[in-house]
Order: structure tokens, then C-alpha cells, then sequence
């Protein structure tokens, strides 16, 4: 289903928001590190159910480690980073921040992001070139 090694990053695919969060991730993902799909799909849905995660805990953003671990909401967005070329790793910084309150900063967010920022009728189709980057196509 999914390249050895590689961490999957699952989010909210009729998000405007994190629609473009992707696409950023995609371009500065230069060591290869991801791959995508989105929570509404069957791969997602199915992933989600394998590791018996709690779904009251997603909302926009997941990411599963292949050592089966799993981060949701602010930290998995600190542990992407972590991942990305360029300044990005140095936002985990924030990671030394309590939970909570990365969270709560994290929920205002997520909560407003279909207000703020649109939402799609349907979930995001890569182009013919990102396609080998998603697993639930």
C-alpha cells in the first residue's frame, strides 16, 4: 500500500487550508520523506482503523509514523516540519510548549478553516506528476 519507510501524512482533503498545507509540504519535502491521503478516503479511513486511533481526535491533520506511531494536531504539524528543507525543522522548537496550549492555538485554527479559508465540494486531485506521492489513488 505504502513505500517502505515512508511517513504518511493524512488530512482533511475537501480543506482549502489544507489543501494548499499539502502542496507546501510537497514542495519542501526535498529528502522524501511523505506520502498522502485523505482522511475521507478508504486508504485513510482503513489506516486509522488499523492502529484503532480515536477519530474525536482528527479534524484535519494526522500523521503516522511507520514504527506505527501516530501524531495528531499541533504536534504532528511541529513533527512535519521537522521533516522539511529550508527554516521549517526550527518551528519544533515550539514542540518544548505544552500540549494544551499548542493545541488550543491548534483547535481555533481547525475549527474556522472551512470560514477562514473555503472548502471543496470533493477531495483534491493530484496532478499526473504527484500522483506516485498519494496512496489512496
Amino acid at each position: 500500500m505504502v513505500e517502505k519507510g515512508k511517513k504518511i501524512i493524512l488530512f482533511d482533503g475537501v480543506c482549502n487550508l489544507c489543501n494548499s498545507t499539502i502542496n507546501f509540504i510537497i514542495k519542501h519535502d526535498k529528502k522524501d520523506v511523505f506520502r498522502y491521503a485523505s482522511l475521507q478516503s478508504k486508504v485513510g479511513k482503513q489506516l486509522i482503523s488499523e492502529r484503532n486511533i480515536d477519530t474525536s481526535k482528527l479534524d484535519s491533520i494526522l500523521l503516522i509514523d511507520p514504527a506505527l506511531a501516530y501524531y495528531y494536531k499541533s504536534t504532528a504539524a511541529l513533527q512535519i516540519a521537522k521533516q522539511l528543507s529550508g527554516i521549517y525543522p526550527l518551528l519544533s522548537v515550539f514542540l518544548i510548549l505544552p500540549t494544551f496550549f499548542r493545541d488550543w492555538v491548534y483547535d481555533i485554527i481547525a475549527k474556522n478553516r472551512y470560514k477562514w479559508f473555503g472548502k471543496k465540494e470533493s477531495c483534491m486531485i493530484p496532478t499526473s506528476e504527484l500522483k506516485a506521492l498519494f496512496i489512496d489513488q
